[in-house]
């Protein structure tokens, strides 16, 4: 009798399991793919597409979704959920669709916000199957030449330069040529970084999997006799440094990319990932980073869902029950209603927690106990500099360059950001700088002639608190002489390594984090969202931060879901679009990656064979 109801019990279990993994309608698959067009150069109509602005009457009918913010985290559940069929609409508060994906257009010059590069879009790699899904296999990217960043450690005479190469092996050979003496440093931090790329998805399945099954294996020690991936997330980049090597220009190139965290607070494994994320190539997206938002919205609407723009969401709305079942939009002296069974947040939990949940709901402990475990992130600062020259005549390439004043991450970064509001603009310890025009070979024919660079680097928005309650570009003299203290130090930093900038400088804008408040939505002006601690990667806190909120029909996208940057985002997408559909949607991916590797092998044979 017990042996009987065992089996049924299992055949039970076994058959939702088999039902849940892969008995629901998959959103992608190849025969969605068509060859890409030719790239659309007339502006008015790429403005068509993507900066449709917000009307009642253009709100599809019969919603079955809305989501808040079109970033690349918002635009991949909404295009994954538009491809099974849903109607979907994403609300836009900026003029143009694709958060920090959109470029910007001034006195002729183009310039990307957020988007530098991109990795892992090699043949058959998981991500470039999803960016092909997403966009219908029309987004087309340029490869970067194989020398994709350099580090520059020090100034004057005591500047030291290391040159980053991708390539499966390259990368790691190259980087031991530099380091003739940390060989093995180099050996075993490139060990980690294939841990962390090869077993990041247990991180990921902890967010998907039921929370109290994802505590139980982690309190348990389960998760941690499966990988080592658990214990390293956990660990901080500089205790791991410090444990390779003594070298501190290597411990530099280790954790070179910054993002407003001190290497010993941030997790070794998501610096190991931002590395490996360039292994097998960096590349640019052929026609500028608005190809992006441009080829997914033409999805969204293939489904009879919408983007649209000039809308600024001001309210999610919240039944008697504890239910989302809506937004406002605010326009003009009225609040629009707009209805739908889920509402997918993508501006950030701060923002979505804070300020568009009504207060009781805010106000309630689940609430609190996840604003608890995130805190935000770093204020971003950004010079975009116009150049009437080319590139051969400035000197320039496609090459990234961070610079660091000093080989002492975590020291100069500590300094920086304990200082008060008049001495920090002269007193920048980092900064990236990059080309964008010189990464797309689209933009000579786009804007001939000219030449554009982007300045980045990390503030404290406390800086420019006394202006935020000010209008964008009225914000009065003396807080344009304060943001250009910063710009100067900075652009003068730059022309140190690159001369010829000087005298071709013919345009400038300079955005604070009051700028990225503005357009971007960010709260407190922090591109990367919410910090990213060494806490917030602990893994019980990647088990409790899910997609899924206290907020019945309220879910969570883009970066806060796992970690920043494009790809980061966009794995928050996938993550919350499996949480909405009740459906792994990296299963379908997957599979997809396997029909695609018995073709390609299928290829080789005929080649062969051919050949003979």
């Amino acid at each position: 009798m017990w042996l009987l109801v065992f089996l049924v019990c299992f055949v039970v279990w076994a058959g939702a399991s088999y039902w849940y993994l892969f008995g629901k309608p998959s959103p992608f698959s190849l025969e969605s793919l068509r060859p890409p067009g030719p790239l659309e150069l007339d502006q008015k109509k790429r403005y068509k597409v993507l900066k449709q602005a917000f009307h009642r009457e253009r709100v599809p009918k019969n919603l079955d979704a809305i989501v808040i913010g079109s970033g690349i985290g918002g635009m991949t559940a909404a295009a994954t959920l538009a491809k099974l069929g849903k109607r979907v609409l994403v609300l836009e508060q900026h003029d143009q669709a694709g958060g920090c994906c959109h470029t910007y257009t001034d006195n002729g010059f183009e310039f990307d916000v957020g988007l530098h590069y991109i990795g892992q879009l090699h043949e058959n790699s998981l991500f470039k199957i999803v960016v092909d899904q997403l966009t219908e296999g029309q987004l087309q990217f340029v490869e970067l030449p194989k020398h994709f960043d350099t580090v520059v450690i020090g100034t004057g005479e005591e500047q030291r330069n290391y040159t980053i190469y991708t390539g499966k092996t390259e990368m790691e050979e190259h980087l031991k040529e530099q380091f003739p003496h940390d060989v093995k440093a180099v050996k075993e931090f490139f060990k980690i970084m294939k841990i962390s790329a090869k077993k990041t998805h247990y991180l990921a399945t902890l967010k998907i999997i039921p929370q109290w099954v994802a505590l139980l294996l982690l309190k348990s020690g389960i998760a941690d006799l499966c990988s080592s991936i658990f214990r390293l997330v956990g660990t901080s980049a500089t205790t791991v440094a410090n444990s390779l090597t003594t070298n501190k220009d290597l411990q530099t190139v280790f954790s070179y990319f910054f993002y407003g965290v001190p290497p010993k607070d941030s997790s070794c494994v998501i610096n190991a990932l931002l590395l490996h994320h360039y292994k097998r190539g960096a590349y640019y997206p052929k026609g500028g980073a608005s190809e992006i938002p441009f080829h997914i919205t033409k999805v969204i609407q293939k489904f009879g869902g919408q983007v649209l723009v000039h809308a600024r969401v001001n309210r999610i709305l919240v039944d008697s029950k504890g239910a989302a079942y809506g937004v406002t939009v605010q326009k003009n002296e009225e609040d629009v209603e707009v209805r739908a069974p889920v509402i997918i947040s993508n501006c950030g939990i701060f923002n979505t927690f804070c300020k568009l949940l009504p207060p009781e709901i805010h106000a309630k402990p689940a609430i609190q106990q996840r604003l608890s475990m995130v805190k935000p992130g770093r204020g971003s600062f950004l010079v975009f500099s116009g150049f009437d020259a080319t590139q051969e005549e400035l000197g320039i390439s496609s090459t990234n360059h961070w610079l660091f004043k000093s080989n002492d991450m975590d020291g100069i970064m500590d300094k920086f950001f304990s200082m008060g509001k008049d001495e920090a603009p002269e007193n920048i310890p980092m900064m990236f700088i990059t080309f964008p025009s010189a990464k797309d070979p689209t933009s000579k024919i786009r804007h001939p002639g000219k030449s554009c660079m982007t300045i980045l680097t990390m503030v404290c928005y406390e800086w420019f608190d006394e202006w935020k309650d000010t209008t964008v570009k009225k914000r009065g003299a003396d807080y344009v002489e304060y943001k250009t203290r910063f710009a100067k130090h900075l652009f003068d930093w730059a022309c140190s390594y690159f001369p010829k900038l000087r005298d071709k400088l013919v345009f400038q804008d300079i955005a604070t984090p009051l700028t990225n408040t503005h357009y971007l939505g960010a709260y407190l002006g922090a591109m990367y969202s919410a910090e990213h601690n060494v806490e917030r990667f602990q893994p019980e806190a990647i088990a409790r931060n899910r997609c899924d909120t206290p907020v019945k029909n309220l879910f969570i996208s883009g970066q806060d879901v796992f970690s920043c940057g494009i790809a980061g985002a966009v794995h928050g997408g996938l993550l919350c679009a499996s949480t909405v559909l009740g459906h792994i949607v990296y299963i379908d991916l997957l599979l997809i990656k396997k029909k695609l590797k018995r073709k390609h092998a299928r290829e080789m044979i005929q080649r062969a064979k051919k050949r003979q």
